[in-house]
């Protein structure tokens, strides 16, 4: 019966720890399996190293940043290596450390990408952006928004939806699009009071992406927009854009 409180005091330690021991590794760890690696102060070659790790150390890898990685050692240094050197590192089972690269193989299969077009729409000069959200190499969930800029209106254009890819692995990758969106419209007249509008769109489109180098692609594309007016006289509005994006 002596022995009770010690053994309760045990157990509260050991439950107090546990969180601790669980969370401890929050992180990827991965090994270093060349000579050393180079850690810079910052993502570029024109930031100075300033510690190393030799073989057979490691790292958590915290944070990628374009072609960069932020880690941190064992004993806590927080550092940037390139993606080249950590292609020389391994996971804890000996497998190597991969990762999606500015590369065809990247093109293929990535999880995020950004662009800028210019186009038509409707007859009116268009600029727009777009960001894209992939699910796998084929399917993506996209958000676009353009201003276009006309002789008879101003507007506002947005749209989200669904873009399928053909062909990921090829440099020419064809894709089609499916979505709904708003259209906002600001007509310039003279002798009246113009009246803005707001209104819902739904489009079908597809396009083709091809393929630069590193991380950048072009990217053309056609949609056609039905515009769901208020006086129930549907309009079809045709946008036509050309623009650069790219991957990461």
């Amino acid at each position: 019966m002596q022995r009770l409180p010690s053994a309760r005091c045990l157990l509260l330690v050991l439950f107090l720890a546990a969180p601790g021991l669980c969370g401890a590794r929050e992180y990827l760890q991965v090994f270093v399996v060349s000579p050393y690696l180079e850690l810079h102060t910052g993502p570029g070659r024109g930031y100075p190293v300033f510690n190393v790790v030799d073989r057979d150390g490691s790292v958590d890898v915290l944070v990628r940043y374009t072609e960069w990685f932020k880690v941190r050692t064992e004993r806590g240094i927080v550092g940037w290596v390139a993606e080249a050197d950590m292609l020389r590192t391994v996971l804890a089972d000996g497998s190597p450390f991969t990762f999606n690269r500015g590369d065809r193989a990247g093109f293929t299969s990535h999880r995020y990408e950004m662009g800028m077009f210019a186009g038509t729409y409707g007859g009116a000069t268009l600029i727009s952006a777009y960001t894209s959200l992939s699910f796998n190499s084929q399917l993506a969930a996209e958000v676009s928004v353009g201003q276009f800029l006309g002789n008879a209106s101003n507007g506002v254009v947005a749209d989200i939806g669904l873009t399928h890819v053909f062909l990921p692995e090829w440099r020419w990758s064809p894709f089609v699009m499916l979505g709904t969106g708003l259209v906002h419209t600001e007509p310039k007249a003279t002798l009246v009071e113009p009246v803005n509008r707001t209104e819902q769109t739904a489009y079908v489109g597809g396009g083709v992406r091809y393929y630069l180098t590193r991380r950048f692609f072009l990217r053309a594309e056609y949609k056609s927009h039905v515009v769901f007016t208020k006086l129930n006289s549907n309009e079809v509005v045709d946008e036509w854009k050309l623009g650069f994006a790219f991957f990461f």
